[in-house]
């Protein structure tokens, strides 16, 4: 593999394969707003030296004082390494005057002067509109490229380009590597998208991956997929609690360890109780455990767990809530992630699912992201409980939608009953994987303790 050029973003480096090509042409792809302009000046700041400093030339796109005045407001724009270590110049000025011939003049003429370790020209594609005829502008760009490689500049040509100049623009050709910062829309919801476009001499990770813009710059996620668990880890032979003696029954003696559980039901079935037992329980027991919630805030669930004795005071209990509005999913996971790693989680419980697949506007997508989490937190031994809201109140045709709970090794269903004179609480098993459980309905309540299971209703009872 050729020596890399680090972004100072592990996420970023990951699909990146480690970094860009060092001395290479990379060409950053975008419409305007995207993130083009702070990613080229992130790479700059991170790399360059008194020695070996960041080269930075505007076009006629923007003034180097508007680039200046908004880079300020970057936290890792380093006002003393301006004109030493990081040196901003402008293009305009020449290319109004000679056009390319002068501009190429200037830049050759800086590059030896200065003997920069990386150099951007933002924008690249307004010198476009300087060349005579698509021959002036080709030879442009074999004369700058050759001057590049002789003084092992590792470049950045930043331009608003969009998909189809990708096929026909010579700039592409030359380029070692192109990457694309775009805008995805799904009804009223927006995402930022990155995505590698090519990555000359080595891999990189493919697909679309979200990003953010914010103070720090650009944070990549990378798309969450993962292949399977590993065959050669020994299969889970650890039984642990619900937090509910009788629910353990019906459960063989509670979950496998590692396993995660997918708890679904209508609307104050209990879903988010049950939740609450698994990861309190085992705070009890010495284990910590996450909590993540998108509709009740921190306030709202302290009520509820002080409730029941509970308190998120506790802390082996983290609470990890983010409103569904400008979700977005990768950033979540990732994030949800990190916090397991960090704290040594061994419970997770993610209240519900439904709010995750509202933020992704990939059905598919969506399944992939809750396999490939499940199939990490399992590499962990992270045990994990999901709630999914079932639109039904009676009479549940569909527990969750896109297959989530045949990736479940757990599946329990609550659910509301018609009595004579009143409605009823009932919890059924049905799904257990790799072990056996009590397939029969049982009837239970929401008291001051928590969840109470009764006995199971008769099976010549008529229950609708």
């Amino acid at each position: 593999m050729s020596e890399r050029l680090e972004s100072g973003s592990r996420h970023l480096d990951r699909i990146l394969d480690g970094g860009l090509p060092l001395h290479g042409i990379n060409l950053v792809m975008g419409r305007p707003g995207s993130g083009k302009t702070i990613l080229a000046q992130q790479y700059l700041f991170h790399n360059a030296t008194d020695d070996r400093p960041g080269l930075y030339l505007s076009t006629v796109s923007e003034p180097i004082d508007k680039i200046l005045r908004y880079g300020q407001s970057l936290s890792f724009f380093d006002g003393a390494a301006v004109g030493t270590r990081v040196i901003y110049e402008d293009l305009g000025e020449s290319l109004n005057r000679g056009g390319l011939a002068e501009s190429l003049t200037k830049v050759v003429g800086l590059l030896r002067q200065r003997q920069p370790a990386l150099m951007v020209i933002d924008s690249f594609k307004a010198l476009r509109a300087y060349a005579a005829d698509d021959g002036a502008f080709r030879h442009f760009l074999h004369e700058l490229a050759g001057h590049l490689s002789a003084l092992r500049t590792t470049s950045f040509w930043v331009g608003e380009y969009d998909g189809s100049e990708a096929t026909d623009a010579p700039e592409f050709a030359v380029a070692d590597a192109i990457v694309s910062l775009g805008i995805q829309r799904d009804a009223d919801r927006e995402s930022r998208v990155f995505q590698v476009l090519k990555l000359r001499g080595s891999g990189f990770v493919s697909g679309k991956h979200a990003y953010r813009v914010s103070a720090d710059g650009i944070e990549v996620f990378p798309r969450l997929a993962d292949l399977g668990i590993d065959a050669t880890l020994p299969p889970a032979r650890e039984r642990i609690t619900s937090g509910v003696p009788l629910f353990d029954e019906m459960l063989h003696d509670g979950y496998w360890r590692g396993a995660s559980t997918l708890v679904a039901g209508p609307s104050g079935a209990g879903k988010t109780l049950i939740a609450m037992h698994f990861v309190f329980c085992g705070a009890q027991l010495g284990e910590r455990g996450v909590f993540a919630t998108f509709q009740e805030n921190p306030a709202q669930l302290e009520r509820v767990a002080q409730g029941f004795s509970w308190s998120l005071e506790d802390r082996r209990v983290e609470l990890m809530f983010r409103p569904p509005v400008d979700l977005y999913v990768d950033e979540w996971v990732y994030e949800l992630l990190d916090l397991v790693e960090r704290t040594d989680a061994q419970r997770v419980a993610i209240d519900s699912l439904g709010d995750l697949r509202a933020a992704c506007g990939d059905e598919v997508r969506f399944r992939e992201y809750v396999y490939s989490l499940l199939q990490r937190c399992a590499r962990r031994n992270v045990s994990v409980v999901m709630t999914q809201e079932a639109s039904e109140l009676f009479g549940i045709r569909q527990l969750s939608e896109l297959g989530i709970s045949h990736v479940s090794d757990n599946v329990v269903l609550l659910q509301y009953l018609r009595g004579n004179s009143a409605i009823k609480r009932a919890i059924t098993v049905l799904k257990t994987r790799g072990s056996a459980h009590d397939h029969r309905i049982r009837q239970f309540e929401i008291t001051s303790e928590g969840l109470a299971l009764g006995d199971p209703f008769d099976p010549g009872q008529s229950l609708l």
